[in-house]
């Protein structure tokens, strides 16, 4: 079980809380942050994130994500459900 942020809607996403930074960790964070043109929070996760070799780069995940879709053979017509049989269904319910 993971703690949830009560102020925001995290959609479930872990949170950290981490206590006693140094003063000189605590400012080069928030220098980096307002260059990087982040939060405080969000600079932290890309430093953990650089530190643990993980790519954060969304728009690259997405174009990954698209391109692997794209890829993928459509589905076959004749197992598509009919849409129109499928409203008169719902509309007898």
């Amino acid at each position: 079980m993971h703690a949830k942020c009560s102020s925001c809607n995290n959609e479930g996403m872990p949170v950290i809380q981490v206590r006693d930074v140094p003063d000189h960790i605590y400012r080069l964070l928030a220098e980096q942050a307002e260059r990087e043109r982040r939060s405080l929070a969000q600079q932290v996760v890309a430093v953990l994130a650089r530190g643990l070799d993980v790519d954060l780069d969304a728009k690259a995940r997405r174009r990954a994500l698209i391109d692997s879709l794209q890829a993928g053979s459509p589905a076959p017509v004749g197992k598509l459900s009919d849409p129109a049989r499928l409203i008169r269904e719902d509309r007898r319910r």
